[in-house]
């Protein structure tokens, strides 16, 4: 009798995200993995982002939920393809996998696309633990979820490139320390590039913009 240990399967993923990050570099397509819990902004966020962006670059998205279609379908305006994964069907897991990932690229035009965005299913513990072969790994974190997420959950601030603080707009009506925010995730990863922003006033998107451009761009001239 054979029995699958937790490192089988984690190691299986990791080995399908090399391939899938092979399949990227091949192309010279950037791929972002956006994580965060639930009612963080993160859709409003991709929203933002590929409006800004799709006059410049050829853009996709797959989006991961564990049930219903809703943030697609927010998304469907940009007549952009969109590729939907509902973990309920595969048993409601709370992340997606590289071999799903993998799947999903398939489908598309890899020769007509510069940027793939990953819109993770809402969660800061699951997904963290799961290499998808991204370019970068962007954790959505809003200020109204307080200054202690990056203490609390710190395998998922460890593991991110990038922190997106949303919903800045919001500060003067909270008692929000941004100090305790800063040291909080100093203490877990120094080394994260942070942006303030708010995705429903478009307050310091410019920046994030910016920044994503670069990473396309770099990718391309690689």
């Amino acid at each position: 009798m054979e029995i699958k240990i937790l490192q089988d399967i984690m190691q299986s993923n990791k080995n399908v995200a090399g391939e899938v990050k092979a399949l990227l570099e091949s192309k010279k397509i950037y791929m972002i993995d956006m994580m965060s819990s639930p009612g963080s902004g993160k859709t409003m966020l991709t929203d933002r982002l590929i409006g800004a962006l799709k006059e410049r670059y050829r853009i996709a998205v797959i989006e991961g939920d564990i049930k219903t279609t809703r943030d697609a379908e927010r998304l469907a305006k940009h007549n952009i393809p969109i590729f939907q994964i509902e973990t309920d069907r595969f048993g409601g897991d709370c992340h997606l996998e590289s071999s799903w990932v993998k799947n999903c690229l398939e489908q598309f035009d890899l020769d007509s696309l510069d940027l793939v965005i990953i819109e993770n299913v809402g969660n800061l513990v699951c997904p963290a633990e799961f290499q998808l072969g991204d370019d970068e790994r962007i954790v959505v974190l809003s200020v109204t979820e307080g200054e202690d997420k990056p203490a609390k959950y710190p395998l998922m601030f460890n593991t991110s490139d990038t922190l997106v603080l949303n919903k800045i707009d919001l500060l003067p009506h909270l008692d929000y320390s941004m100090d305790e925010l800063m040291a909080n995730i100093k203490n877990v990863n120094p080394k994260i590039e942070v942006f303030q922003v708010s995705a429903k006033t478009g307050e310091g998107m410019d920046s994030l913009v910016q920044h994503i451009s670069a990473g396309i761009d770099g990718k391309k001239g690689a």
